[in-house]
């Protein structure tokens, strides 16, 4: 689904796009031997959307996520953050906050489309592709262009996003410049909570149900290409976040002292060589800086206002090399080498400690017979602390005429962080201690992908359905280790700052163990249709059955999600140089299920209409007002906040949103 850049007014439907992640090289989606789900700009500007996680959960209904201030929890296919590989043009995005990635960081400004493969990837992406990749590819003109953009939306609870840039290319050389910000406040659903310990009384707070934010995002990127063989380029994003939480007040609960502030800086060169139209070699080296910690926006007894305390600093390095061979007419070989090497610094935890991976890879996909395509794929990681790991990777594509049917397997592991190897953590909260040990002798998580796909796809018509199973073993949880007398003597000895009042009142303390395995089985139907001129129609189902086993007793996989669905439909015309855009979607979805003393969280439907405004004011300029609804029908969950209670749907209600973008060329 593409723009011309000529024209604002003009779009159309494009059910075949080209995509890179399932294959590791570029493809129509209709050839990939993988399935992969393409999330555009244009489709994401169209539903009002502003922010990345929005794409996701409006988009892609085995997607999920759960605001916080430590960083959203983000779900794919019944799996949680640590088992989900985010990638920015094929380079991994570092930088977690409790295992939650940033999201903050992406700059959606300058995003292009968003692809999604779905099951365990190691083959190809290493490390923590278990759940699926989500690969970020950004848009960067390559045509003579000297353009402005400016891009607002506004809606409801301080909801405000904006984004400006500037992008010139001539001769072979482009420089792209972008600044977006991007703020929300914080809000409740509902003024009370359950006093802790009771069913019955309730008091208020301001304890947000969303935590508030300000956030900003700087984007530099240069590319060079001397001759149509040789491309170069390099970029830097910086990026600055802070909460906007209420602060601690004597009359009511739910306050705090300090703020969480985010920081992160990364810098990348690559350049590719194209030998012809089949054989290229790349190379690509990046290096991504993060740390975040508390701000003080009130005075205690051991801070002043505006002290910072560092919690977790991290810092990558990774360097890629991959060559593209066409080998023979109706095959693609893929050879590629990767090294990492990842710090970790935690003062929170006591850690600094750093690990590296070296790791080879060979994918061979072959076209043979008159509609058969085999692709086999094998990856081989040395784990500085892990030592040697294989993860094979095998599909079969039959693809007679405008129908596709596919077979898949794949392996996925993922190295424990360091975090979870050292982490020696202590806090007091509500004068309780709380201790976390890692364990050095975990072993690797490992997963067995099986999939199997059936897809019909033609420039009116895309219709796919998939079933597929995700096992993984030795899955890496905090488990309570149950306290004695003899262990509050170790556990004082190894925290001299705890007290002996807080040790007496220990049950237990938390160590990371290899103790769990995972078992989800889904099956994903996907339709989209453009039935008559300017109308398109989607629709994206999920069933997802996702346990977890641990002592022989198997129970349903933490915030999973047994159904869920997407629906959008988007109208287009046009006349003379105005055109509009009419969108309407929604998000469906079963109960949350919640393990432990927590109550699942009840299921929902939100619906949004989205209009959009093309005015194509000169062949040098256009104007994109737009404005719409969201939550159409204002469902809030306004249950009363527990200790107990936990929550899936996080809208506040119907909020009008108001947007305006502007383009000088």
């Amino acid at each position: 689904m593409e723009r011309r850049d000529s024209s604002a007014v003009h779009r159309t439907y494009n059910l075949n796009p080209v995509v890179v992640t399932g294959s590791g090289h570029h493809q129509r989606l209709k050839s990939t031997a993988t399935p992969v789900r393409v999330l555009s700009s244009q489709e994401i500007r169209e539903q009002g959307i502003s922010t990345f996680d929005g794409a996701l959960t409006r988009m892609m209904p085995q997607a999920s996520m759960a605001p916080s201030s430590m960083g959203s929890f983000l779900r794919l296919n019944g799996l949680g953050n640590k088992y989900i590989l985010i990638l920015i043009n094929g380079q991994k995005l570092s930088g977690d906050i409790s295992n939650n990635v940033d999201l903050n960081r992406i700059n959606m400004a300058r995003v292009k489309r968003i692809e999604v493969l779905d099951g365990a990837a190691s083959s190809l992406y290493g490390s923590d592709a278990i759940a699926g990749v989500i690969n970020i590819i950004t848009d960067q003109p390559t045509q003579d262009v000297l353009s402005v953009t400016s891009d607002t939306r506004v809606s409801g609870h301080g909801v405000f996003t904006q984004s400006v840039g500037l992008d010139i290319y001539k001769g072979g050389f482009g420089s792209y410049t972008s600044f977006a910000y991007d703020r929300a406040d914080s809000y409740r659903t509902n003024d009370l909570e359950y006093v802790k310990g009771s069913d019955t009384d309730t008091q208020p707070s301001i304890a947000p149900l969303f935590t508030g934010y300000r956030s900003d995002v700087f984007s530099q990127k240069f590319t060079y290409a001397p001759n149509q063989h040789l491309a170069l380029n390099a970029g830097l994003d910086y990026s600055y976040k802070i909460t906007d939480r209420p602060e601690t007040r004597a009359d009511i609960t739910g306050g705090t002292d300090y703020e969480m502030r985010y920081k992160g800086l990364r810098w990348n060169l690559g350049g590719i060589y194209k030998f012809n139209s089949k054989n290229s070699l790349q190379a690509d080296f990046v290096v991504d800086r993060f740390r975040y910690g508390k701000q003080y926006d009130v005075e205690t007894s051991a801070y002043q206002i505006g002290d910072y305390v560092q919690s977790k600093k991290q810092h990558m390095l990774e360097g890629q090399l991959k060559a593209i061979l066409g080998l023979t007419t109706n095959s693609t070989t893929i050879f590629g080498a990767d090294w990492r090497k990842d710090y970790l610094t935690a003062t929170s935890g006591n850690i600094d400690q750093h690990v590296y991976s070296l790791a080879a890879y060979a994918q061979h996909e072959m076209k043979f017979l008159k509609d058969f395509t085999a692709t086999l794929g094998l990856r081989l990681t040395h784990h500085e602390t892990f030592n040697t790991q294989l993860t094979p990777k095998a599909t079969l594509m039959y693809a007679p005429g405008d129908f596709r049917f596919r077979a898949t397997y794949s392996a996925g592991f993922r190295a424990p962080g360091l975090d979870e190897l050292y982490y020696h953590y202590f806090s007091v909260n509500r004068g309780k201690a709380q201790i976390s040990f890692g364990n050095q002798d975990l072993k690797p998580e490992k997963s067995n992908y099986f999939a199997l796909n059936a897809e019909y796809r033609t420039q009116v018509l895309a219709l796919s359905i998939t079933g597929y199973i995700n096992r993984i073993n030795d899955m890496v949880v905090k488990q309570n280790v149950d306290v004695d007398d003899a262990t509050r003597k170790m556990l004082m000895a190894e925290f001299p700052e705890m007290t002996q009042d807080q040790a007496d009142k220990m049950v237990s303390y938390a160590l990371y163990q290899n103790s769990d395995k995972g078992d989800v089985k889904g099956v994903q139907v996907n339709a989209s249709a453009n039935i008559l001129k300017g109308l398109n129609l989607s629709a994206n189902y999920v069933y997802t059955y996702a346990r977890t086993c641990s002592d022989d007793t198997w129970t349903v996989l933490e915030r999973s999600i047994r159904h869920a669905a997407t629906i959008a439909a988007n109208y287009h015309h046009e006349w003379g140089r105005y055109g509009l855009t009419v969108n309407l979607n929604g998000r469906l979805q079963s109960k949350t299920y919640y393990t432990g003393s927590y109550e699942d969280a009840p299921g929902f439907g939100v619906w949004n209409l989205h209009t959009t405004h093309s005015f194509d004011v000169a062949k040098w300029a256009f104007l994109q007002p737009s404005i719409g609804i969201d939550n159409l029908f204002d469902k809030v969950d306004r249950r009363v906040d527990s200790s107990t209670r936990k929550y899936a749907l996080y809208s506040p209600g119907r909020m009008l949103v108001v947007g305006l973008k502007v383009k000088f060329k």
